[in-house]
């Protein structure tokens, strides 16, 4: 195998062109509508299973872009989804990314009450004002809190991305979201992560030009 001269500016251009020729190798032709997110996954994780795993509702491309142009606050379940989320481009339609996983007090308040961090942080980011995306890339209990919530009338959230990784309850929480009439994108399995919450969000970001 040899090495590829490529320019650094062209990288990603590159790494994107190879991505869309396996696809097509592989007999894979994404909805054209979708095609940049899915890329995105597959780019930030090198899996291409994402081409199939990953669960759209009805108008979820559209309804996300609108949120986030009229400036939606994106709530993570971890700082380092909240650290690679674009908030250069967010904050150009008014928008910020917030995290309360690392909050003293919500760490108290969940040890009180026997819960997770975050279905505590999920409570409390259904207090903020305006519509809230949640971009969920680690804890599968923070789309159980956000099912409950909704179950109980309490709060709908604006959208959900749901994606956490792990083994436990990881593939049954992704289905609560799903089973809902929430805009949501999810990825189904056991696949997921911090960083592909993020690429998530930095697609829908860069669509918006």
């Amino acid at each position: 195998m040899e090495l590829e001269y490529v320019l650094p500016d062209e990288i990603e251009k590159r790494s994107f062109e190879i991505i869309g020729q396996e696809l097509e190798n592989a007999g894979i032709f994404l909805p054209e509508d979708k095609a940049f997110l899915i890329k995105r996954a597959i780019h930030t994780t090198a899996d291409f299973d994402y081409a199939k795993t990953l669960y759209f509702s009805a108008g979820a491309i559209g309804q996300a872009k609108e949120l986030l142009k009229g400036g939606a606050t994106i709530v993570t379940d971890t700082n380092m989804a909240l650290a690679g989320i674009n908030k250069k481009t967010l904050a150009k339609f008014g928008g910020k990314v917030l995290c309360f996983m690392a909050e003293e007090d919500v760490a108290r308040e969940a040890k009180d009450r026997g819960l997770t961090r975050a279905a505590v942080s999920m409570e409390r980011a259904s207090k903020l004002e305006g519509p809230v995306i949640f971009a969920i890339g680690n804890a599968p209990t923070a789309l159980v809190a956000l099912r409950e919530m909704y179950d109980r009338k309490d709060y709908r959230p604006s959208f959900v991305i749901g994606v956490p990784v792990g083994f436990v309850n990881v593939e049954a929480a992704k289905e609560l979201i799903i089973d809902t009439d929430i805009p949501c994108i999810v990825n189904r399995g056991r696949k997921g992560g911090s960083n592909v919450a993020a690429a998530i969000c930095n697609a829908l970001l860069y669509s918006l030009g």
